[in-house]
């Protein structure tokens, strides 16, 4: 086999005369879903595997979000792997070049160079009934696999401002997600437009340098204070020397976020919460009419939760400004509120989140019966437990629907889907049973709970709008209940869901069933 360099994404040949192409287990995407999908598959056995990756390098979003002031808001105890703790954090929070130094740090401690593939782009996979396995079609030719693992993330595409006139502005337009180093802030107006996650953790990293900034909210914002602090080097030492310490350090964080969970599971109870935000909110910004501006009309947690400890006094300081209208148009240098109100910059950034929903492949990804991922879920995605969806065997997704919220480290929920996902294949493996797929009757049950549950939630009875929900008003990315709920759901596979078989003989060679079948197309071209 080859293996790959993760410094520099280079293949390095080794035994094999040619890379490897049908494997039993395929990881498409090396965030942290992937790069964890392959450290868990390895532990429990599983050596026949290949993760591809279409970047040259790994880290999912946190090798693309380098904007000023990126960081994560989960505590760095908890924000990683509990199979790989890390007590060299340098801040309770981290950042971005930290986080995405500790996944290359883990790849290389758990051997995965051999099985990362970097610049091999998936445009499109389908299931063959009877070799039972995915076909891929991949910018280096195909590949095949018996189980296919989707670990692109829901933090992927993302969603660019779409206004008259936005492509005519005189200066650069940079997003949050594609941030162009090149580009020097000093001295310039800016124009942010978005109050989001990104944009919270933008605009104190900006202000000190930027001549002004216009920031456009179009709905204000909970935020929280950030105790972000650094973590002194004694305290890595008693973690790294302590295991206990470790671990009561996590319980503890779990606890406080778990904690945010219940109030949001029980909306009355939020509005503690945002008596501590309104509390923050009046001891930061004196201004008045500017305060009344930042107070948001609807149930703290009814959108994603935001923390900071520096927004608010950017917000106070004279040269920034906040425009309350969403963006209407941009004519030349100028930005145009739905409001009437106009602001001159030189540099525009859109901290407009991402697309979410779908993975990426969805609309190239063909089941059992012909049909895609998007053409099956009709713009409401669902799935088993967020995880295997009827009509796609031996398909997993990882952070898939309704499996996140507003106060949930993801990692927690990956670990419990890895768990899910190796127990499955152990099952696979028993009497050769080499093909499984959710029961319809299995899967529509759980949404229908799942629904039903979020009913009394803050997501849903908020009074908000928010990327929880798709465009005809379902919520396809919360999950209702806790998140020990949730790990005790995924901690053991659950055959009675499923149904097996086994499919009849694989063709000779595996990835010779492309010949002969519909070729995949971007989306939106003509086939």
């Amino acid at each position: 086999m080859n293996a790959t360099d993760l410094r520099t994404g280079a293949v390095v040949p080794t035994q094999a005369t040619r890379p490897r192409r049908d494997v039993r287990v395929l990881v498409v995407g090396a965030g942290f879903s992937g790069i964890g999908a392959a450290v868990r598959l390895r532990q429990a056995g599983v050596r026949d595997l290949l993760v591809l990756e279409k970047a040259p390098q790994l880290g999912g979003t946190w090798r693309e979000n380098t904007y000023p002031g990126c960081a994560c808001d989960v505590p760095s105890t908890l924000y990683s792997y509990s199979f790989t703790p890390d007590t060299a954090w340098s801040r309770v929070f981290a950042g971005q070049r930290e986080i995405h130094s500790y996944l290359r740090a883990t790849a290389e401690r758990h051997g995965l160079g051999e099985v990362l593939r970097f610049g091999v782009q998936v445009r499109g996979a389908r299931w063959d009934p009877v070799a039972g396995r995915w076909l891929l079609e991949t910018s280096e030719g195909p590949y095949s696999a018996e189980v296919l693992v989707l670990a692109t993330g829901p933090w992927h595409v993302p969603r660019h401002l779409d206004v008259p006139g936005v492509e005519e502005f005189t200066g650069p337009v940079l997003h949050t997600a594609r941030w162009d180093r090149s580009v020097d802030l000093t001295g310039r107006r800016v124009g942010v437009v978005g109050t989001g996650a990104s944009a919270v953790q933008l605009v104190p990293a900006i202000a000190s340098r930027a001549a002004a900034v216009h920031l456009f909210q179009r709905t204000a914002q909970w935020v929280l204070p950030k105790p972000d602090l650094p973590v002194p080097a004694v305290a890595n030492w008693l973690l790294d020397h302590l295991p206990c310490s470790r671990k009561a350090l996590r319980a503890g964080q779990y606890a406080l976020q778990e904690g945010f969970g219940y109030a949001f599971r029980h909306p009355r109870l939020a509005r503690l919460l945002e008596t501590g935000a309104r509390a923050h909110l009046r001891l930061t910004v004196r201004d008045r009419a500017l305060r009344r501006a930042l107070t948001p009309t609807y149930r703290l947690g009814c959108k994603r939760l935001l923390t900071s400890s520096t927004f608010y006094q950017a917000l106070a300081q004279p040269h920034v400004h906040l425009h309350p209208t969403a963006v209407a148009a941009v004519r030349g240098d100028e930005v145009i509120g739905a409001d009437g109100t106009t602001a001159r910059a030189d540099v525009l950034v859109t901290a407009t989140g991402f697309s979410m929903g779908e993975p990426p492949l969805a609309r190239s990804l063909y089941g059992s019966g012909g049909r895609t991922l998007h053409d099956t879920w009709g713009g409401e995605p669902q799935a088993y437990l967020g995880t295997t969806v009827s009509g796609f065997p031996n398909l997993f997704l990882l952070l898939g629907p309704n499996l996140l919220g507003g106060s949930t480290s993801a990692i927690t929920v990956l670990e419990a889907q890895l768990a899910y996902l190796t127990d499955a294949l152990a099952h696979l493996d028993r009497d050769d049973r080499r093909v499984l797929e959710v029961r319809a009757a299995a899967q529509a049950a759980h949404n229908a709970a799942v629904q039903d549950a979020l009913r009394t939630t803050v997501y849903n009875s908020g009074g908000c709008t928010s990327y929880y929900f798709t465009p005809s008003g379902r919520n396809t990315f919360a999950w209702p209940w806790s998140t020990g709920r949730l790990v005790r759901r995924l901690r053991r596979f659950d055959p009675a869901a499923y149904t097996f078989h086994v499919p009849g003989p694989p063709p000779s060679p595996a990835t010779a069933g492309w010949e002969g079948q519909r070729r995949f197309v971007e989306p939106g071209s003509a086939p």
